[in-house]
């Protein structure tokens, strides 16, 4: 199989638009990332990790999302292959790079391939025990956003588990925490934005109801979890109901390359 057979169009933005315009795309369209183009030229890629970045950042000061532009926060992160590259290459790219690949050819692109289309496309063998990261990084209601965005970006993840008493009550995620800051840029003044978000706790914005699986839950259904509630990842609890691990679909990437 080749990635032109298993490629999809990607979502472009200019790297003109603002940040907020990127967010609005992304809710919209229910993705993670936009292709940054200029000019019909690929500039790179923007992720839900540099907006966490970016809008979460002193150095811009009070600057509403509205005022700050994609520019500002594009990755480079991405690999670009012919379209008749195999998708086993394709894998290895993606877990070796953690980025994205870009299918181009005499430098139009093509399509793209994330790790939504390789899950879809591949048949998934073993169980969650098996490609789950063990004690992952957790947070607790009380936490601090601004801390737990710090985690985030320094240990490259996209999102942490919410426990409290040995008992997993939440998640919170990258995309959680951009549109919070977000919401501090347009809607508080300038003035007042640090003393608020420094008292913005994760029992605030974290997603209760969380999606589990078991450590036996088979990768194919885990996979077909993701896909179908759209999220990036899931706690891993055993039969005593004790989250043991967290799987994302970068993991099951990881392991399709191995």
């Amino acid at each position: 199989m080749e990635v032109k057979d298993i490629m999809t169009e990607p979502v472009n933005i200019d790297k003109s638009a603002t940040i907020s315009h990127a967010l609005d795309i992304m809710e919209k369209k229910g993705v993670r990332r936009l292709l940054v183009t200029h000019d019909e030229k690929i500039v790179g890629v923007l992720t839900m990790r540099n907006l966490t970045r970016e809008l979460g950042t002193r150095k811009k000061g009070s600057m509403p999302a509205s005022a700050l532009h994609v520019a500002t926060a594009v990755s480079d992160n991405y690999v670009k292959v012919l379209p008749d590259t195999k998708v086993t290459d394709a894998v290895t790219l993606m877990a070796r790079n953690g980025g994205v690949i870009v299918v181009v050819e005499n430098e139009k692109v093509l399509g793209w391939v994330t790790p939504t289309e390789l899950l879809m496309k591949n048949d998934l063998k073993g169980y969650v025990a098996e490609v789950m990261q063990k004690n992952p990084i957790v947070a607790s209601p009380a936490d601090r956003v601004i801390h737990v965005r710090r985690l985030m970006l320094d240990n490259n993840i996209g999102r942490v588990p919410v426990v409290e008493d040995d008992k997993l009550v939440g998640i919170i995620t990258e995309k959680d925490i951009a549109k919070a800051m977000r919401s501090f840029r347009d809607i508080v003044d300038g003035n007042k934005q640090d003393a608020r978000i420094k008292n913005l706790i994760v029992e605030d914005i974290m997603k209760m109801g969380v999606k589990t699986v078991y450590t036996n839950t088979p990768i194919k259904d885990v996979a077909k979890l993701m896909l179908d509630e759209n999220i990036g990842g899931v706690p891993v609890i055993n039969l005593e109901e004790q989250m043991v691990g967290l799987v994302t679909r970068r993991n099951i990437v990881s392991v399709l390359a191995q």
